[in-house]
Parts: structure tokens; sequence; C-alpha cells
């Protein structure tokens, strides 16, 4: 079943209408991008989950990931990030503030909601952090 989402230049990303949240409870390989150190764009395929009621993008990483080090280097306040996917004309973005997070607890969370959205738990890995992103804004188009 394909979902359409309605256009929209943005929205509430803690309030989005069924069919955007639909579209993010899909199975999609998603986009990150992180300011590198210069302010040029980083771009990576990764595995985003969203959690509007908390207003909140996880994405797993290894702590050593060139993503990871970006949103370090940005320092406590945290990196402005956007994560996208796109399915045809179908696409939305999230945007906010990343920090990275290396608390078990949740790490474990979002390794479940990985699991929960992909369909396979991922590998076990002791390196890994959790790239939380605060979402300020979200928007998309069908």
């Amino acid at each position: 079943m394909t979902t359409t989402i309605q256009p929209r230049a943005a929205l509430d990303p803690r309030r989005p209408d069924e069919a955007y949240l639909s579209f993010w409870r899909e199975r999609h390989l998603c986009t990150l991008t992180t300011p590198r150190p210069d302010g040029s764009p980083h771009l990576v395929p990764v595995g985003v989950t969203y959690d509007p009621e908390a207003g909140i993008a996880r994405v797993i990483a290894n702590r050593s990931s060139r993503k990871v080090r970006n949103v370090q280097a940005a320092g406590p306040e945290g990196a402005r990030v956007a994560v996208c996917q796109v399915d045809g004309r179908r696409w939305a973005t999230l945007e906010g503030r990343a920090r990275v997070r290396t608390d078990e607890e949740l790490i474990a969370d979002a390794v479940a909601r990985y699991a929960e959205r992909y369909g396979r738990v991922p590998r076990q890995n002791p390196d890994r952090v959790l790239i939380e992103i605060a979402l300020e804004r979200a928007m998309g188009k069908g």
C-alpha cells in the first residue's frame, strides 16, 4: 500500500499528519547530513527512527565514524543536521540539533526502535553510540 503525503513547505515535527507519520514507519534507507568542521556538508546513508511524541529522531552509529565526529566537533550545543528519506515522488525531511549520546539505556532503546522499523537487529557493536536529533522542522511532499 502506497501512502501519499500532502504537499507542504514545513510542518510541526511533533504533530505530523497520519500520512507523514505512516511514511516514516515504512522501511526506507535514509540519509543524514552533518556539517564538517570546514562547514561543508557530509551526507551518508543511515537508518533513522522518528519519535514525534518526544520530538526526536535517532541514528545509531559507530563512535569513530565521520558523522559522529562531525556532531561532536560542533560542541555541546550540538550540530544542525537533517535526515531525509525518498520513495519516488514522496520525500520527508527532519531537521534539528544533533548530539551524541553514550548512555547504554538510550542506545539500547534506539537499537530496539531500529529493529522494529527495519525488521532486523543490528549486529553487536561495543563502539555503538546514538546520534539523537532534537527536531525543529519537518518537511515533506508527495
